[in-house]
């Protein structure tokens, strides 16, 4: 059973392997890392991964962070994101069910908080953004990264895709105007095998759309451009 307020990932709950594939991909140069890490500091701070997914990016706050906790509320990648620390040997890091709606945290807990790709995607986060404050301690920040569908060649694709959401500038609005910092940063595909690229491109896109980028697209690589919000709190 899954927590009350869970919202379905169609990607990563359906397609878990191909996700991972999707993960090693993504920001083949560390352009991402370096803009959060320009953001906000989790050396020796309690770093909370919000859709923390089958847990890619925990072992990597690990490394410096005093602590980290992994919030997911789908029960096998869950159980993955535990597997992953305990074959790593991560001791500094946990897994707990729950969204971020209802974050299974108490007041004031965290310093960083990490969201890639998950729920907070501009209307309709208001309920998460309201955990946010209460989890954040005071002069921590917060990361939200998602698609930047104004530029870049994915983002030509996900507007394609995707053309019921909000353009990019109402999206945009919905943040700054509650006070968060936008950085455009360029992250980048970068695939070993053009067999992965394809298998990634079919679980983000319906069948339709797929097929026509990918006969547009040649090579192992793709530009692709994220928005990082940050806020300090």
């Amino acid at each position: 059973m899954q927590p009350r307020g869970t919202i379905p990932s169609p990607n990563i709950w359906d397609h878990t392997a191909t996700y991972e594939l999707e993960n090693r991909a993504a920001d083949p140069d560390g352009r991402l890392w370096a803009a959060m890490s320009a953001r906000a500091d989790w050396t020796d701070r309690t770093v909370l991964d919000l859709g923390c997914g089958s847990g890619f990016h925990l072992p990597a706050f690990a490394a410096t962070a005093a602590h980290v906790i992994g919030v997911e509320p789908h029960a096998g990648l869950a159980r993955l994101a535990q597997r992953r620390l305990r074959t790593r040997n991560v001791a500094n890091a946990e897994i707990r069910r729950g969204t971020a709606q209802e974050v299974p945290l108490p007041d004031a807990s965290v310093d960083v908080v990490h969201a890639r790709w998950a729920y907070f995607f501009g209307r309709g986060c208001e309920p998460g953004l309201a955990e946010l404050q209460r989890v954040v301690r005071r002069g921590g920040v917060a990361l939200v990264i998602d698609n930047d569908g104004s530029r870049s060649t994915f983002g030509a694709w996900f507007r394609r895709g995707y053309p019921h959401l909000d353009p990019p500038a109402e999206t945009e609005r919905f943040w700054s105007v509650r006070g968060w910092t936008l950085d455009r940063v360029d992250m980048g595909w970068r695939f070993a095998s053009r067999a992965d690229l394809e298998a990634v491109v079919r679980i983000e896109f319906a069948p339709e759309v797929a097929d026509l980028v990918l006969a547009e697209h040649r090579g192992l690589e793709v530009d692709y451009a994220v928005n990082l919000w940050s806020k300090t709190f």
